[in-house]
């Protein structure tokens, strides 16, 4: 298997996190630009729309949490609602214990491509950066069957969970003309695009999804 292949199962990241310091609110790896970059999309996106706004209480899913600090960054900002998923169990024990003092973020032990227990349309926004880029691998042009299904599962995962109004904000680096074809290849999806070239030298790509046909 593949070093890129690899970043699909969850042993690989067992063993990342289980060097991580489980005594620093630093993160190990916090993939795609940090929480003061994404500020402005936030605001835009999230912070500011009716429904989604912290007096709201919105229910916020954070697909592979890894142990990035955007849940508590949220949380200072009022979201006391929040649910971080993840399918290594060593990031999930050590996000709890770190973060145990952080009001109203539970850390949860899933995987994104299949999260039983969750109900459908009981997520009001959910967020990923990072967790569908560790899916793709191999050629751009032509990703490997197991490259589609692993991203095809994820897309109809966070689809059963989000409510009809919900969004879904995603983050990446990758070039849109490759990632349009992964993002919906279903056609579930109403998929809007964003370049974040305000900071760094090169550009990151932002995108707003909502369910296909729903306002």
């Amino acid at each position: 298997m593949s070093n890129d292949a690899a970043l699909s199962h969850a042993s690989y990241w067992d063993e990342r996190y289980s060097h991580a310091d489980d005594n620093t609110s630093d993160p190990t790896h916090e993939w795609f630009r940090s929480f003061s970059d994404l500020v402005p999309f936030f605001e835009r996106h999230l912070f500011t729309v009716p429904g989604l706004t912290p007096d709201d209480n919105p229910l916020i899913l954070h697909l592979g949490s890894g142990d990035s600090t955007i849940p508590v960054d949220f949380a200072s900002h009022g979201y006391k609602h929040q649910l971080c998923v993840d399918f290594s169990s060593a990031v999930v024990d050590l996000m709890r214990a770190r973060h145990a003092a952080v009001e109203g973020v539970e850390w949860r032990l899933l995987d994104v491509r299949d999260m039983q227990g969750l109900a459908d349309r009981s997520v009001d926004a959910a967020f990923d950066k990072g967790t569908f880029d560790a899916m793709i691998h191999g050629s751009p042009w032509s990703p490997p069957q197991d490259v589609r299904d692993n991203t095809s599962a994820y897309l109809r995962e966070v689809h059963r969970v989000l409510k009809d109004g919900g969004r879904f904000l995603y983050v990446t680096f990758r070039q849109p003309h490759f990632m349009k074809p992964l993002l919906n290849p279903d056609g579930l999806w109403d998929v809007e695009m964003h370049v974040l070239s305000d900071v760094g030298s090169f550009d990151y790509y932002s995108y707003v999804i909502r369910k296909a046909g729903v306002a």
